[in-house]
């Protein structure tokens, strides 16, 4: 099975020619061509990332890590493979930073649940922001629940900003706050937070910090060395790739003394009934039979996101963020909700 077409060389950003990759679009809708607007709930994906999931299922369907027959041979180097296409695109320092789940709610939730265990006791604070989506507000209020810590929240301006002269203080002030959850780009708002400052602060005081980034991953060159986050979550089905899977990508040196969420097959090294000792990261975090189409998909989809140029895509974004924002503003009576400066519009690919 072939899990890379990758060129060498970029391809120029020619919006029909990329449109012509994505089959869904030639259907028509109420009679008319489709128009999908929709892609912060889900991106449509390009035949390549469909073809890839496909040819799994069609050549080499087997389960990986727990064969030496060849399919699951086969199998399990197209995973893994797919670990280090996705490691190499977002600059982690080892494929097994990598951890595979269902999708950033799942990366999230295994966060808090362990991060929950390792660090937080009776008025200990966790702190969040007022744009969160609930993915990130439920798991740490379970988890503050559970222990007894407190959650805190960055107020969120009328531009639709994040207060932050206020959450420098809260950081600063807290006590005993153990860990900083923001999203890098806001859902519903499209505003993209100063992560880089908030985490700079944020380390001053030992606290641990987590990016819900699903909706900056499509939009922005995400390097996870260079914002020196611990914790980083993001689903495919954002960057057009399948459906249920996500990636929690975190440092070794934390996810190393993060306990597990989830116990059985393959996060184990030496089970007896008296006692467990789990394997090796990243399988510590990935029990059970992983989503092997949905994560050869996805490395996919970075591979044919690097094939383009994407400098080209952020221009073409903004454009279209410009254009769209005045006709909208032409409309009499309608007010946009959230007028940051910084807004994902595709340049932060420059940075």
């Amino acid at each position: 099975m072939s899990v890379s077409t990758t060129s060498a060389v970029k391809k120029s950003y020619d919006v029909e020619e990329i449109r012509a990759q994505f089959p869904i679009l030639k259907e028509l809708v109420h009679g008319k061509p489709l128009v999908y607007f929709d892609n912060a709930a889900t991106s449509q994906k390009p035949r390549r990332v469909i073809k890839a999931e496909s040819a799994y299922y069609a050549t080499i369907n087997a389960n990986v890590h727990r064969g030496v027959h060849t399919l699951s041979t086969l199998a399990t180097e197209a995973q893994e493979a797919a670990r280090e296409a996705i490691r190499k695109h977002i600059n982690a320092q080892h494929a097994h930073e990598v951890i595979f789940t269902s999708g950033t709610t799942a990366s999230i939730n295994l966060a808090a649940q362990s991060l929950g265990q390792l660090l937080l006791k009776k008025g200990d604070e966790v702190l969040i922001s007022g744009m969160e989506h609930h993915a990130n507000i439920v798991p740490w209020q379970l988890v503050c629940e559970r222990y007894g810590a407190v959650l805190k929240v960055i107020p969120v301006t009328d531009s639709g900003e994040l207060d932050l002269q206020l959450a420098n203080e809260l950081i600063s002030q807290l006590a005993s706050c153990r860990i900083l959850a923001i999203s890098h780009v806001s859902n519903t708002l499209g505003t993209t937070n100063p992560v880089k400052e908030l985490i700079a602060e944020a380390k001053k005081r030992g606290i641990i910090t987590l990016l819900d980034g699903a909706q900056a991953m499509p939009h922005m060159r995400v390097d996870v060395q260079d914002l020196d986050c611990e914790l980083y979550a993001f689903s495919a089905h954002k960057c057009y790739g399948p459906t249920g899977i996500g990636v929690l990508y975190g440092r070794e040196e934390l996810l190393e003394r993060m306990p597990p969420w989830q116990g059985g097959g393959e996060m184990i090294d030496v089970v007896t009934f008296e006692k467990t000792t789990y394997a090796k990261l990243p399988f510590k975090f990935e029990a059970g039979t992983p989503h092997i189409a949905g994560i050869i998909g996805l490395g996919e989809a970075f591979r044919w996101m690097n094939d383009y140029d994407l400098d080209a895509m952020a221009v073409h974004e903004h454009v279209l963020l410009e254009h769209a924002t005045k006709e909208l503003l032409a409309i009499d009576g309608l007010r946009i909700i959230g007028t940051a400066n910084e807004k994902s519009r595709g340049d932060q690919f420059r940075h």
